[in-house]
């Protein structure tokens, strides 16, 4: 699956960073899962803006084949779909962890 998405020219989320080593602070690591998802966020973003511009360009006529503009669709929608299944994740892990009890 890997290959398909690379392929697809999908670069993925960025791997997480491991915890900060004992001594330093949590909000460095906060800010370093924050960075993480803002990225991948604009990722998501550079995918949608992209389908919609190759759209508008062959709905004016410019020299864009349709297979494109279809492909560009589906690597926006391939990386939202990504996206939102690790942000459900995400939430899950989170909801978890609440439940905990100490």
């Amino acid at each position: 699956m890997l290959d398909k998405i690379s392929m697809l020219g999908l670069k993925g989320i960025a791997p997480m960073v491991p915890p900060s080593p004992v001594g330093e602070t949590e909000k460095s690591t906060g800010e370093a899962f924050q960075s993480v998802l803002t990225d991948a966020i604009q990722r998501v973003e550079e995918f949608r803006l992209g389908s919609e511009q190759s759209t508008n360009r062959f709905l004016r006529g410019e020299e864009e084949e349709l297979h494109s503009v279809v492909l560009a669709g589906q690597r926006a929608d391939v990386a939202f779909e990504m996206f939102l299944g690790v942000r459900n994740k995400v939430v899950s892990a989170y909801q978890e962890i609440m439940r905990m009890q100490l």
